[in-house]
């Protein structure tokens, strides 16, 4: 499979780019900076900037899928807005390159913890992660509103840390999962995993859906 990844030097996009090499598919990872990316079996680097539509729109060209890990950095204080801005960017790139299959990775902000409340929206949300779980949130009711895209969200778990990869995961779908009484949690390795699954199989067009440890 010709795969497009975005946010390839990431913590999730760096997963996502040994997983999908691993299972001997055809990876062009899109990056600023090419000389971050060492060069691998089945792997193209291509230079683009997200921000810029035009420019994600000639690198996707051709992919059977795009896969988004695209995060502007925990540590910019208007990560808000440059989120949103490379979403928006993004999206308009992969329509406009006539890509019909886009999986993007949000956050688990946006999972609901009772009927009609998000974990964002929860009093005890870290605050220095509200500002990007708030982005991801708008990007998720910007991504529903996309007819022309076969479009799938994930959302990680609360738990998403480095770790080794099982390749057992279990499927969840709006709300924050919970192994008893904590919420769950899961490798960034298997989250990859899930997320190659979901390019292979395609069983979530649509939708949003999360993963956590089996």
């Amino acid at each position: 499979m010709k795969i497009a990844l975005i946010g390839a030097t990431g913590f999730v996009g760096s997963a996502l780019l040994a997983e999908a090499l691993q299972r001997g598919h055809s990876v062009t990872a899109l990056h600023r900076n090419p000389a971050k990316l060492p060069a691998q079996a089945g792997l193209t680097v291509v230079q683009a900037d997200v921000y810029d539509a035009a420019q994600v729109a000639a690198a996707v060209a051709g992919a059977e899928v795009v896969i988004s890990a695209f995060n502007p950095g925990w540590d910019k204080a208007d990560i808000h807005d440059l989120f949103l801005k490379g979403q928006d960017a993004i999206v308009a790139g992969v329509k406009a390159a006539g890509v019909k299959r886009f999986i993007t990775v949000g956050g688990a902000g946006s999972l609901y913890v009772a009927p009609g409340v998000q974990l964002v929206d929860t009093p005890d949300f870290p605050a220095e992660w509200k500002q990007g779980a708030l982005a991801a949130r708008k990007a998720l009711t910007r991504i529903r509103g996309e007819a022309a895209l076969d479009w799938t969200f994930v959302s990680p778990p609360v738990f998403l840390a480095p770790g080794e990869r099982s390749g057992q995961y279990q499927l969840g779908g709006e709300e924050v999962p919970f192994k008893g009484e904590a919420p769950a949690g899961i490798s960034v390795a298997d989250l990859a995993v899930a997320i190659v699954d979901e390019a292979e199989q395609a069983k979530h067009v649509k939708a949003r859906f999360t993963a956590f440890s089996a």
